[in-house]
C-alpha cells in the first residue's frame, strides 16, 4: 500500500506510477485527511504487507517511509525512512523499453553489512519471492556509501550468427559445424 503527504503535487504521481511498475501488486490510496495510524490498520485489515509514504518538498519527492504492518494495531515494524534525491522517472529516459506485469528479479548488492542485511531484507521483502523470468525484468538495489541506487531494466538475449567464409578461388569442402558454446551463442545487454 502506497499513500503520500495531504495535497500531494502531480510530479509524485508520477513517481507512485513509476514505483507501480517497480513493485508488483503495489496500490495506491489516497492519503486524504486519514492519520497514518489509521491508514496501518486499513493496511492491516486488507492483508497488505507492508504500508510506503512519500513526502515531499518543493513538489519533489524527498522522503519515503516504509512499514511493515501487520496484527491488531496495524504496525509490526521494522520502519525505515529513506532519504530520496536524483529521481528520474520513466518519461524521463528516451527510448526507455516498455515494462510489463511480470514479476521482476531482485539484486541486491552491497547490503554486507549487519544494518545492510536488515535494510536488504525489508526491501526484498517487498517483493514477491517468485520471479518469472520470461519477463526478463530486474530490480537492482546496490547499496554504495550508504547511499542506496535503485535500477529498475529490462535485459535482451542476442544469439550470434556464424557467418560462412568463403575464399576465392577455392573449392569449399564439407566439414561438419562444430556446436556453438554457450558463451559463443548468447550474449545479453540491457533495454532501458
Amino acid at each position: 500500500l502506497v499513500t503520500t503527504r495531504p495535497r500531494p503535487s502531480q510530479r509524485l504521481f508520477f513517481f507512485i506510477a513509476d514505483l507501480q511498475r517497480l513493485i508488483p501488486a503495489l496500490h495506491f490510496y489516497p492519503r486524504k485527511q486519514f492519520s497514518l495510524k489509521e491508514i496501518c490498520q486499513f493496511a492491516a485489515n486488507r492483508d497488505f504487507t507492508h504500508v510506503m509514504v512519500l513526502g515531499e518538498n518543493a513538489k519533489h519527492c524527498n522522503g519515503m517511509t516504509i512499514s511493515h504492518v501487520g496484527g491488531k494495531d496495524g504496525l509490526a515494524g521494522p520502519t525505515a525512512f529513506f532519504k530520496v534525491s536524483n529521481v528520474v522517472t520513466s518519461q524521463n529516459i528516451p527510448n526507455h523499453g516498455a515494462s510489463t506485469r511480470h514479476i521482476p528479479e531482485l539484486n541486491l548488492h552491497g547490503f554486507g553489512t549487519r544494518l545492510g542485511h536488515r535494510v536488504g531484507r525489508l526491501l526484498g521483502s517487498l517483493f514477491p519471492h517468485d520471479a518469472e523470468f520470461q519477463g526478463r525484468q530486474v530490480a537492482t538495489f546496490h547499496n554504495q556509501r550508504d547511499y542506496i541506487f535503485v535500477r529498475h531494466h529490462r535485459y535482451i538475449f542476442e544469439e550470434k550468427k556464424q557467418k560462412p567464409t568463403k575464399k576465392k578461388g577455392v573449392e569449399e569442402k564439407t566439414e561438419p559445424e562444430k556446436p556453438l558454446g554457450v558463451k559463443d551463442k548468447v550474449k545479453a545487454r540491457l533495454q532501458e
